[in-house]
């Protein structure tokens, strides 16, 4: 794979200028957004010596999937603006980087179509307006094969974009918007509930038969909260930057929620992960694994399928030579000590 760098300027030049800022941009001023990548950079590595790192092995198991590594798709909507086969590509790609996929509710194919292209994956949900569209989609959700429900947590409203120019700047014809609502009489039933509660969790349990992970935790009351009411996972996210402009960092929220959830579910997180040293600082910080967000848009818009498979084999690659640089053989060996302690004030 390109650096990230180039591989983001070369997606620049293939999408048209609004699907680039929807995809790229974040909220506010942005500063959230730049804190993700930031974050993952001030934290210090302290490599081991004169271990056997001749073979490393990045393979993991979450939720009971083995796994090549422990690098996930991150849920992102609407990909038939990044390439013509849409979600098709990206599940085709995950599959055979031996991923798994965190299908968006907004994707622009059909939940049952993506499933027969797709290895291992998981159904992104938000709680809509319309509690009936959610259940329905849901259940579609585990009747195509979906392992376990992603509900975002952290949408009651969409956060306002600096870049963002209106639906109308899209080029998403109608078909694809309602490619997953069927049944849909007003777009606005399909905004997200802002009466969502931790109570919902279960509840999507109930009409899913499926465990359900809460992505955008980033305090340890609401870790402790989710699990009270069932969560079988948390994710550690601020929406990619699209949310609360200001929110802290993923990379500094982290510890806290892995604190709370006390090793009772695996903690994952998303937001500014760019090579395979950011991982390893993620698991060392207790995640079990992170989400890909834009990296997976720009392989699939500059490289339909094969660009997905090589964002994510590239970086699986990176992951492990930084494991071995660390002296850590296994996923298993890295732990809180591969970081520097913070400078003292």
């Amino acid at each position: 794979m390109l650096p990230y760098e180039a591989l983001e300027a070369l997606a620049r030049e293939r999408l048209p200028s609004a699907v680039f800022d929807y995809y790229a941009g974040g909220s506010g001023d942005e500063s959230t957004l730049a804190a993700n990548t930031a974050a993952w950079a001030r934290l210090r590595l302290r490599p081991r010596i004169l271990r056997d790192v001749s073979s490393v092995d990045t393979s993991t198991t979450l939720l009971g999937t083995p796994l090549a590594s422990p690098l996930l798709v991150a849920p992102t909507a609407f990909h038939s603006l990044a390439h013509p086969d849409a979600e098709l590509a990206t599940a085709r790609g995950t599959r055979e980087a031996g991923s798994l996929l965190v299908l968006s509710s907004r994707s622009s194919r059909r939940i049952e179509d993506v499933a027969s292209a797709a290895g291992p994956w998981w159904f992104q949900v938000y709680v809509f307006r319309d509690r009936g569209l959610t259940r329905a989609l849901v259940q579609r959700a585990a009747a195509a094969g979906a392992r376990a429900l992603v509900l975002t947590a952290d949408t009651p409203y969409v956060g306002h974009k600096r870049r963002n120019r209106g639906d109308s700047a899209l080029p998403l014809p109608e078909e694809d918007f309602l490619a997953n609502l069927e049944g849909l009489t007003h777009r606005a039933l399909a905004e997200q509930a802002p009466d969502v509660t931790f109570q919902d969790i279960a509840r999507l349990r109930e009409d899913s038969g499926l465990p359900v992970l809460v992505k955008g935790v980033l305090r340890a009351d609401d870790a402790r909260e989710c699990l009270h009411h069932g969560a079988a996972g948390l994710i550690v996210s601020n929406h990619g930057g699209r949310q609360l402009d200001g929110a802290l960092a993923t990379a500094e929220a982290l510890p806290e929620v892995v604190e709370a959830s006390q090793g009772r579910v695996p903690v994952l997180v998303d937001g500014g992960v760019r090579s395979g040293r950011d991982v390893l600082r993620a698991l060392a910080l207790g995640a079990r694994a992170v989400l890909l967000g834009r990296p997976v848009l720009w392989g699939l818009a500059t490289g339909g399928a094969d660009g997905v498979r090589q964002v994510l084999d590239s970086l699986r690659e990176d992951t492990a030579h930084a494991l071995a640089l660390a002296g850590l053989p296994r996923l298993s060996d890295v732990g809180a000590d591969v970081l520097a302690p913070p400078p003292r004030p």
